[in-house]
């Protein structure tokens, strides 16, 4: 998380400001925009979104198994963990 919640900030500007701060300070990791919604008295989430991605994303394989009974399992696998520890990324 990136410095204070943003609470009934009207301005886009101040929230654009803290966007391009974060995206300045940590440049090779993702960033991702929260919106929420309390007008039913409810914290939820509403809008998500990513504003940055890292230059290189190792990425993932996806593998679906049949089983027994049209049950299908599926299982996620990392290139990154394919290289050694010092050049995965």
């Amino acid at each position: 998380m990136w410095g204070l919640p943003l609470f009934d900030v009207k301005d886009a500007a101040s929230v654009m400001y803290e966007i391009n701060s974060c995206r300045k300070a940590k440049p090779s990791v993702y960033v991702k925009v929260n919106g929420f919604d309390n007008t039913r008295g409810v914290e939820s989430c509403s809008l998500s979104f990513i504003v940055q991605r890292p230059m290189t994303e190792p990425g993932f394989l996806l593998t679906r198994q049949e089983d027994a009974g049209r049950l299908q399992r599926y299982s996620f696998h990392s290139y990154a963990t394919e290289e050694p520890e010092g050049s995965r990324y």
